[in-house]
């Protein structure tokens, strides 16, 4: 399964995502994950695993073409030339000589001056397609306003406790495709024993992981869920199997909270939060 961007380039619609994947085992994931059939494998420099990403797209025996590779510039990389130089940096550790997606990790910091050097390196065929993360609808209308090339793609918090319904009209009538990041919100306000979730796996004899990826799925998002078990990642990829209801999908818009589970940065401590973890980069929820 594929969405097609807004410049034509194709995106895996199901991919694999390394947050919080240690250095030590990410290699051996990674690989996993790709032997299992994930192409679109999503990493990023704060998460501090691209070398071990890099590693195992290097040996997994897949031709590079078939693969579609992200990673993120952070907060300290933004601006302009901190940019040019963040992508030199992950594509020497991923080692590769192309992204297929490069993303601004947050909303924050010198975004616009790195959007140019962005858009530099999209125009000499570096990175294939570009984007953004955690931009609501606002920032994101504003944004597409006052740059040249609009985001490709906007990875956002996206889950049955969160649904952005309008947001998503927004990106849809724009021309940006949203990817789910966290779409299980970590299993956080008991996203793993709702009722009615649990009612739907159990129609489908399926899982409830699934039953949740393949909402986001029917809603046209890309989905990057992570695991380091391979019976799971299996599950999570059979998910493109499934086939919601139109009365499943009325019953999951129901679980709607309209607040974020993971991050909020409309909050002040939240933006605090992400900016000290510049200083103690430690693998936290970002």
């Amino acid at each position: 399964m594929y969405r097609t961007l807004s410049n034509g380039i194709q995106m895996p619609q199901i991919g694999f995502g390394v947050f919080q994947v240690p250095e030590s085992i990410c290699e051996q994931v990674v690989t996993d994950a790709i032997n299992i059939g994930y192409r679109l494998i999503d990493t990023a420099s704060s998460y501090q695993n691209e070398e071990a990403v890099g590693k195992a797209i290097h040996t997994c025996g897949v031709n590079r073409e078939e693969l579609f590779i992200t990673t993120k510039a952070y907060i300290q990389e933004m601006g302009y030339e901190q940019a040019r130089q963040a992508f030199e940096r992950s594509l020497r550790k991923l080692q590769i000589d192309y992204l297929d997606l490069y993303l601004i990790h947050m909303p924050l910091g010198d975004y616009y001056g790195a959007w140019r050097a962005l858009e530099d390196l999209y125009d000499k065929g570096l990175i294939r397609a570009i984007g953004v993360c955690n931009f609501n609808a606002t920032r994101i209308i504003d944004f597409c306003n006052n740059v040249r090339i609009r985001p490709m793609v906007n990875q956002i918090e996206l889950h049955p406790h969160f649904q952005r319904n309008e947001e998503l009209a927004i990106m849809q009538d724009i021309g940006i495709q949203p990817e789910a990041w966290a779409p299980f919100a970590e299993g956080l306000k008991g996203m793993f024993t709702e009722p009615s979730i649990q009612e739907i796996a159990e129609k489908h004899q399926c899982t409830i992981p699934q039953v949740i990826l393949r909402w986001n799925i029917q809603r046209g998002a890309v989905v990057i869920p992570k695991s380091i078990h391979k019976e799971r990642m299996v599950e999570n990829l059979a998910s493109t199997d499934l086939l919601l209801d139109e009365e499943d999908m009325k019953q999951i818009a129901t679980l709607d909270k309209g607040v974020p589970s993971m991050l909020d940065l409309s909050k002040p401590q939240e933006v605090r939060r992400v900016y000290d973890y510049l200083n103690n980069p430690v693998l936290t929820t970002l």
